[in-house]
């Protein structure tokens, strides 16, 4: 099968790359200076040039909380844009097949209960990143109705639980939570400092997978591509308090300093847990435990400070 791949920069990208090395697919995954995503006579001569037979939508603008209060324009409209000019020009160039890759940042605020995927436009979003919901939300949607317009075309959205590994972003600005703790940790460990500051009081829960476990998983769903459902859940089905993951990431790096909480800092929504039912009964589940994808990322962390 050919493949053409977007964001092959990215967390999801780089760990999908190295899934795609022991297979037989052949693949492309251009840079932004070959395909750029916001213009779109460009995205539809790439596409008509390689003649995918599957294209996975894997590019995104992605940061943490602090990047999304701070931009939620541009995290709205490149986003937005991104994914709309995409989708078209696939449809445009026949392109039947289309794996885009959503978040469960798309889920209303404030629900307790694991999120089926039919929970999506039923309330109301989590403040601190709307503009990168909202952009997502409509990107998904825009492939269902083109599978309503043209039923012989298959363009799925996976909506993956939160993400970390190999390839993260670890820089405070734009980093996300488990990134930006191995940061905190390593450095407080490197400079003897006896604390290190949790944002809130850290019993906010997150589900987290290790992003080799996702591109693990695209890589068994391109042979059964039709047996997908047109949204669906990918994760852990169980989830963590913050402390929780400070306190795992500390063991691996061997910090053992104590934790303070600054209880003036946001926080964001107090769980986000997805259902992966319909994960379940395709019969697959991530490989790795919370402690072995911290310290597989901690060693890829070390490897980039040098």
């Amino acid at each position: 099968m050919r493949i053409l791949l977007t964001g092959g920069s990215g967390l999801v990208g780089k760990n999908l790359i190295d899934a795609f090395a022991g297979t037989s697919i052949e693949w492309l995954a251009p840079a932004s200076q070959q395909m750029n995503l916001l213009d779109y006579a460009q995205t539809r001569q790439m596409i008509a040039e390689f003649k995918p037979e599957l294209v996975i939508h894997a590019a995104g603008m992605v940061g943490g909380i602090q990047a999304n209060i701070r931009e939620p324009v541009s995290f709205l409209v490149n986003n937005l844009d991104m994914g709309r000019n995409l989708l078209m020009a696939c449809l445009e160039n026949g392109v039947k097949q289309v794996l885009n890759l959503g978040s469960s940042c798309m889920y209303p605020r404030n629900h307790q209960e694991p999120l089926t995927e039919e929970k999506i436009l039923t309330g109301e979003l989590e403040a601190t990143n709307e503009g990168y919901a909202l952009a997502k939300i409509v990107t998904a949607r825009l492939g269902e109705y083109i599978q309503r317009e043209h039923p012989d075309f298959n363009y799925k959205t996976l909506v993956p639980c939160n993400l970390y590994g190999k390839y993260d972003k670890f820089d405070p600005k734009h980093s996300h939570l488990i990134p930006a703790i191995i940061h905190k940790i390593h450095l407080a460990k490197q400079h003897g400092e006896k604390t290190v500051e949790i944002w809130g009081n850290g019993e906010a829960r997150r589900e987290f997978m290790y992003a080799g476990d996702l591109a693990n998983f695209i890589i068994s769903a391109v042979d059964r591509f039709p047996e997908l459902p047109a949204v669906m859940n990918v994760g852990l089905g169980y989830d963590y308090t913050i402390n929780e993951y400070y306190e795992a990431t500390a063991e691996v790096i061997g910090f053992e300093g104590t934790f303070v909480h600054d209880l003036s800092k946001p926080v964001g929504m107090a769980r986000k847990l997805v259902n992966v039912d319909k994960q379940t009964a395709l019969g697959w589940q991530p490989k790795h435990s919370l402690k072995q994808g911290i310290a597989s990322t901690y060693q890829f962390y070390l490897k980039e400070q040098q």
